[in-house]
């Protein structure tokens, strides 16, 4: 390869890195809606509440006493069959069974034609 493009991977390279080592995701109002004696400390103390989010961590300091910047609760998600047909996503070949197809832990509906009738679950996260 060139030096130049070497180069240039390189640098796209490093700073995609480095904005992946910047901080985890933010979590949802939901996962950081918890009773003040279920906080799981998450921080140091004086840790700033922008600190404290880009470590992925929640932080509410208007009760004493306890954890501030704490973990989020773990995201509840549930595996559904989609009813929209044209989002299925193929789990099968054609003329499997339903009990083949449930054998491999996917969804099985018959109908409409011109679409996958076995195909995989998806996952969604629970309200609150």
């Amino acid at each position: 390869m060139d030096l130049k493009v070497v180069c240039v991977l390189s640098a796209i390279l490093i700073i995609a890195l480095s904005t992946l080592a910047e901080g985890k995701a933010p979590p949802t109002r939901c996962q950081c809606k918890q009773a003040p004696r279920e906080r799981r400390n998450c921080g140091y103390p004086g840790i700033s509440a922008v600190e404290c989010r880009k470590a992925g961590c929640c932080f509410n300091s208007s009760v004493p006493g306890v954890p501030w910047c704490f973990a989020p609760k773990v995201k509840k998600v549930r595996k559904v069959c989609p009813n929209d047909a044209p989002i299925r996503i193929n789990c099968g070949f054609p003329g499997i069974t339903a009990q083949e197809c449930e054998r491999k832990g996917c969804c099985f509906r018959a109908y409409p034609a011109g679409v996958p009738w076995c195909f995989y679950h998806r996952m969604m996260e629970e309200a609150c």
